[in-house]
């Protein structure tokens, strides 16, 4: 008999494949917001001095990677994207119920996976518009909605990783 711990998540992959469209929706929502009411380079102090509204294009990957190429990486990163998206959402039916954490960090991967490769496909550039700074002494990369589910999706993983697997493939209860 199957450990109960390891029981697929089967059908209900659907309710963290609905918190994927979320991050999808909202992801899409804001960019299409700061597309149409900025221009490039645009910016709008939010609080001063650590956050700006700041529309940018991103041509490469995280941090720009790849950003300066020909043009070869937009369909790179969009079939790396897609990728990704298929293994997690045929992973996701196969998790177990009790890999609750791993199964939402997954699903936020999963959704901003799909916005980021919709912004590659539709306009050859990922949209990004959350400017963290400190005055003008030092910038992270502009980022966006998508880019915050997938790492905040691969922190769940990461820590699902250390330290919950282990517990539930030695049977414990989480």
């Amino acid at each position: 008999m199957p450990n109960a711990n390891q029981i697929p998540n089967g059908s209900k992959a659907m309710g963290y494949y609905l918190i994927a469209i979320v991050v999808l929706v909202l992801d899409q929502i804001s960019k299409y917001y700061f597309e149409f009411a900025f221009e490039e380079g645009d910016t709008v102090s939010v609080i001063e001095p650590v956050l700006n509204w700041t529309l940018a294009y991103n041509r490469g990957a995280a941090f720009s990677f790849l950003a300066d190429q020909a043009g070869w990486q937009k369909w790179f990163f969009a079939i790396l994207g897609l990728a990704v998206s298929g293994f997690i959402i045929a992973y996701l039916r196969k998790v177990p119920k009790s890999a609750s954490v791993l199964s939402l960090g997954l699903a936020m991967v999963l959704g901003g996976a799909i916005g980021n490769v919709i912004d590659r496909v539709l306009h050859g550039h990922v949209i990004d518009f959350i400017h963290v700074h400190y005055a003008d002494v030092w910038h992270y990369p502009i980022f966006n909605i998508a880019d915050i589910g997938i790492c905040v999706g691969m922190m769940l993983v990461v820590y699902d990783m250390l330290f919950l697997e282990k517990k539930r493939t030695l049977g414990q209860n989480l």
